[in-house]
């Protein structure tokens, strides 16, 4: 086994794993206090909240710009292993709907974190929500052919147009619920019923 170079008594393995486990740490000390506090949190706090030395947060994190890409980022992943795991559920309709209202309430409660996070130049800014909008866009692509398929929605509805919906109700309703209850109408309106009709 090779040998950390630093303390040759540490295999560079061990050192990776711990390496691994202090970034997690990190990762979630952080979300914790960006959801509590916002994004302007300070970051000795979140290396004191993980247990960690400010060095190490520093050497995962170089700055606060990088910290926040990384927790919105693990934001988005969650959102998209949720639509995964959807995709086993025997109700086509209830997966596609429950994942809607996990976007909807993920857009109405990050999309400050995801602005601070890719404050900076236009084009970075860009390439980053193109990138995290292609992943919630597969995600719900997936789960809404799956839905169409079964015949369990109007076969006309697509991606573009649930998504947009969606982001509507996140941003234009009053709060989180109204915003789910939103959604709620949006399924009257596109479900179809076991006999083929619209809800």
């Amino acid at each position: 086994m090779a040998l950390n170079a630093d303390n040759p008594t540490i295999p560079r393995r061990g050192r990776r794993a711990d390496a691994s486990r202090n970034a997690e740490r990190l990762l979630a000390a952080a979300r914790e206090l960006v959801d509590r506090s916002g994004s302007e949190v300070a970051l000795d706090e979140v290396a004191r909240q993980a247990g960690v030395a400010n060095a190490t947060l520093y050497r995962h994190f170089p700055t606060r710009g990088d910290l926040l890409v990384a927790v919105y980022a693990d934001e988005v992943a969650a959102l998209c292993r949720q639509g995964a795991d959807l995709l086993g559920d025997p109700s086509p309709v209830d997966a596609l709907f429950t994942w809607l209202d996990a976007f909807v309430v993920h857009v109405a409660t990050k999309r400050a974190l995801a602005l601070a996070a890719t404050e900076g130049p236009g084009a970075r800014r860009t390439r980053m929500f193109d990138q995290w909008h292609e992943s919630m866009r597969s995600t719900a692509t997936k789960l809404l052919r799956r839905a169409r398929d079964a015949g369990a929605v109007r076969p006309e509805l697509t991606v573009t147009d649930l998504l947009a919906i969606g982001s509507g109700a996140a941003l234009t309703g009053t709060n989180v619920a109204h915003a789910q209850r939103l959604v709620g109408l949006l399924r009257r309106g596109v479900e179809v019923d076991n006999d083929g009709t619209i809800s």
